[in-house]
């Protein structure tokens, strides 16, 4: 049955759209198109054919556009539920570190032919806080955040790089690689970026381990 509609109102209907609604526009042109050739100069069948095979060819490759979006998509997606695997996990970076009376593992990575290493720590203004000799040889040093005094640093952010020396004589400055906690994954654009604790955003690309607290 018919819907009912009252005087003055119109039923709705649903609007096609995308492919469905330029294949419906075009078999509309192309009827109108015949009802209105000349007769004494008709429009061949093999144009009519040639017409409908160019539109059923864009039509595929429309539908294929929609196809290949909705899977990178579904990448996109895949990707990141990799990613949220790392939240919670500790991941090497050489970023800037964030202390908070916490001490911090770091792995420093000194020149071949050093003979001393030395700690260097500045504060977000590049103010120098602190050096601090590093055991030559050692795989791993953990930062207690203490200023050349002894006291421990105000909460903050800090970058950490280290002279690798020979005699008095700097042969090379590195920036230090330091664990800390993934507390956000997040996708800006095409890159994916990790946040560590204090705010400090990383590109997912710079992370060189990651390991379980």
């Amino acid at each position: 049955m018919d819907a009912v509609t009252a005087p003055g109102q119109t039923t709705a209907r649903p609007k096609s759209t995308g492919a469905a609604s330029d294949y419906t526009t075009f078999l509309k042109m192309l009827t109108t198109q015949m009802q209105n050739q000349d007769p004494l100069n008709p429009i061949e069948s093999t144009d009519f054919a040639i017409q409908l095979a160019t539109f059923s060819g864009v039509e595929q490759q429309v539908q294929t556009n929609q196809l290949l979006s909705g899977l990178a998509a579904q990448f996109s997606l895949l990707g990141m539920a990799q990613l949220s695997g790392w939240v919670g996990q500790e991941a090497r970076t050489t970023a800037d570190v964030w202390f908070d009376g916490r001490a911090i593992a770091l792995t420093p990575d000194a020149a071949p032919a050093a003979d001393n290493l030395v700690l260097n720590v500045t504060d977000a203004s590049g103010r120098l806080v602190s050096r601090e000799t590093v055991p030559l040889g050692s795989g791993s040093f953990t930062w207690l955040g203490a200023d050349a005094a002894g006291n421990r640093l105000p909460e903050g952010r800090y970058r950490l790089s280290l002279e690798s020396r020979l005699g008095d004589k700097v042969i090379r400055t590195d920036p230090v690689p330091a664990y800390a906690p993934i507390l956000e994954a997040r996708r800006d654009g095409d890159q994916i970026t990790l946040m560590l604790r204090g705010g400090i955003a990383v590109p997912a690309n710079s992370i060189t381990a990651l390991r379980i607290p």
